[in-house]
């Protein structure tokens, strides 16, 4: 079997077109989704229904959760903060209804997914070192768990220690546990625009990480035009 690995598309439209015309050239025999479906950009809509229509298994993101309910964005920088409250006008209530379903965590095959962290998922915590890494490690019971949430991909390993680093294709050792994270379609944050995401071959056992260029420009005046912050579509042309 081998596995699209999409995570943090955030309405980006192109993004998430480039990445799925991309994905069916690698001949995947399926998809999942790490959450973060809408939020940040500008066709929420269009995105949430073409990962709705493929039924693939998907877990919940915090900008789901916020953009599908009224709960205070405590936490939320403006920006984000703008852009959710926009978000919440564009959904359906059957959208958000869709989006309030979704688990924060899920088992699909013989790895795990989550968005966030696994020792509390709905904390919706950020794993940028081996540190925060190493909190989730206990609560992983497959060898391969994928997240997103910080829009950086970097990998984990634990073995006798938790290490950790940028990649771009690397073996599993079924003896080890990795915790990856997949980058993000729709807003990276790595300094490198490109959208991210990641095919996992089970049969080779390899994980490999995918960068495309997609059409920013139209992307960012979507955003403008729709009244969003400026700030959301100009750090697209910069990876951050």
């Amino acid at each position: 079997m081998k596995y699209a690995i999409i995570a943090d598309i955030h309405g980006n439209l192109e993004a998430l077109q480039t990445i799925l015309e991309d994905a069916k050239n690698q001949n995947p025999t399926h998809y999942v989704c790490l959450g973060d479906v809408v939020g940040y950009n500008a066709n929420p809509k269009e995105c949430l229904k073409i990962i709705r229509d493929m039924n693939i298994p998907c877990v919940k993101g915090n900008h789901d959760e916020y953009c599908s309910t009224d709960e205070p964005l405590e936490g939320f920088n403006p920006a984000a903060a703008d852009a959710v409250h926009w978000t919440r006008k564009q959904l359906s209530d059957d959208d958000k209804a869709w989006l309030r379903d979704l688990k924060y965590s899920k088992m699909v095959a013989n790895f795990t997914i989550v968005h966030a962290t696994l020792d509390a998922p709905e904390r919706w915590g950020y794993v940028f070192d081996k540190l925060a890494a190493a909190a989730s490690f206990p609560y992983q019971n497959t060898s391969v768990c994928f997240f997103g949430h910080t829009h950086v991909p970097v990998a984990f390993m634990r073995d006798t220690a938790v290490r950790g680093g940028t990649y771009s294709k690397f073996k599993v050792d079924p003896a080890k546990k990795y915790f990856v994270n997949v980058g993000a379609v729709g807003q990276p944050r790595d300094n490198n625009p490109k959208a991210a995401y990641v095919i996992y071959d089970m049969n080779a056992g390899t994980i490999e990480l995918r960068r495309l260029d997609y059409d920013i420009e139209t992307t960012q005046k979507k955003i403008l035009a729709a009244g969003l912050p400026e700030r959301l579509a100009e750090r697209l042309a910069y990876g951050r």
